[in-house]
């Protein structure tokens, strides 16, 4: 079964969840921010996507660092991780485990896709 990952209230959220019912694909809810996220998810995910994938640097969360606090996080994959863990938020949503590999963000075509 696939997992799909995110904050409920996310209007991204939304629309994944929607496509997913649409097309009759089974999946786990996981709430990182009821939840948390764990150190090996992340580094499991950081092995298939680039930082920039998985990093949300548009959101608030991101822009409300300092300059400092940035550079620390993208120094290197642990400290990403340790930001990451700390801010959720900071994550691209929704972040989908396919079993095969992990689809983040949402593209209607692709998420279509997984119903064959």
């Amino acid at each position: 079964m696939m997992k799909i990952y995110g904050i409920k209230n996310c209007n991204t959220m939304k629309k994944a969840f929607t496509a997913l019912d649409q097309h009759g694909v089974s999946y786990e809810f996981h709430d990182y921010k009821k939840q948390d996220i764990d150190e090996a998810t992340l580094k499991q995910w950081l092995k298939q996507k680039d930082q920039d994938v998985i990093l949300n640097k548009k959101g608030t969360t991101w822009k409300k660092l300092s300059a400092e606090q940035q550079a620390y996080a993208l120094e290197n994959e642990a400290q990403l991780i340790e930001t990451l863990i700390t801010s959720p938020s900071m994550i691209k949503r929704p972040v989908l485990d396919t079993g095969s590999g992990i689809l983040v963000g949402f593209d209607e075509a692709e998420y279509a896709s997984l119903a064959k």
